[in-house]
């Protein structure tokens, strides 16, 4: 890939500064780690070692990179970019706990992201998004207003907009324009999908409790899969509709469904609560 320039969305040259590819040539120097050098790196790095600290952060400098470019433009500074990423990275390699399964590069480009978006909308707060108290609540709830708009059949234009968001058409029209002029993408999922920029990270909020929130979140369902691949039919028939269910079916309509008693199947709920309750401890704790 060149890196001498890039087009931005409206077709423009984006010309990436000297020190940039200097810095790449720095990076290039070293190598990435294999599945079982990053294991063995990060187990020394949860001994508090510094070395190997050291080691797992610029064996991924070239990931920052890589993501940082994900978000560039004309009118940013990509060192910029890749500052913030590097931030994350660092947090990443403090957190990382090779135990979960997981790949590093996999679980530190959520962290990078995190910082370069949060940077991002920071920034953005006071250039693009105006600096206005209307306009700010108006660039957080747009998106997430055309969307139930168009769930419910209805045509989300500016006059329809502007009426439910208590703004101008023309407050409307301009804020668009702000969001959709080709720089970066608000609407881009955040990580692996399922949530958009604008409803995960603003401005002033705490990064550190969006990124283990989320990660919390993912960690809960990866277990509670886990927990269901143990169980039978009439186990995980008793965990979805008796034990998660918001509105529960009774032990007596479960024993008819399985042909037996109520107090056999008060027992086996039991059962699974706890075995439930001790699979999810880890998540719990490290919380």
């Amino acid at each position: 890939m060149n890196f001498g320039s890039m087009e931005n969305p409206a077709g423009e040259s984006a010309q990436i500064p000297d020190p940039f590819r200097m810095y790449l040539y720095e990076i290039s120097k070293h190598s990435v780690f294999s599945k079982e050098e990053e294991r063995e790196v990060a187990e020394r790095v949860r001994l508090h070692d510094k070395e190997a600290e050291q080691a797992l952060v610029v064996a991924n400098l070239r990931l920052v990179v890589k993501i940082a470019l994900d978000y560039y433009s004309y009118h940013l500074n990509i060192l910029d970019l890749i500052q913030e990423g590097n931030v994350g990275l660092l947090r990443a390699v403090q957190k990382y706990d090779p135990e979960r399964g997981t790949r590093f590069s996999t679980y530190a480009s959520f962290w990078i992201r995190a910082y370069i978006l949060k940077y991002l909308m920071d920034s953005w707060s006071i250039v693009k998004i105006g600096t206005k108290d209307s306009q700010r609540k108006l660039f957080y709830s747009l998106n997430k207003e055309k969307e139930k708009l168009e769930k419910a059949g209805i045509d989300p234009s500016a006059q329809t907009l502007a009426e439910n968001l208590d703004v101008t058409p023309e407050d409307i029209e301009d804020m668009e324009k702000r969001l959709y002029n080709g720089d970066v993408s608000l609407e881009d999922p955040l990580y692996g999908g399922g949530e958009d920029v604008m409803d995960t990270i603003g401005t002033g909020e705490d990064i550190e409790e969006t990124v283990a929130e989320k990660e919390k979140k993912e960690m809960l369902q990866d277990k509670l899969m886990e927990f269901k691949k143990l169980l039978n039919e009439k186990e995980r028939f008793i965990l979805e509709h008796r034990i998660m269910a918001e509105e529960p079916i009774t032990l007596r309509e479960i024993g008819e469904r399985f042909h037996t008693s109520r107090e056999s199947i008060r027992q086996l709920q039991s059962k699974i609560s706890k075995n439930l309750t001790k699979n999810l401890r880890v998540v719990m704790a490290w919380s």
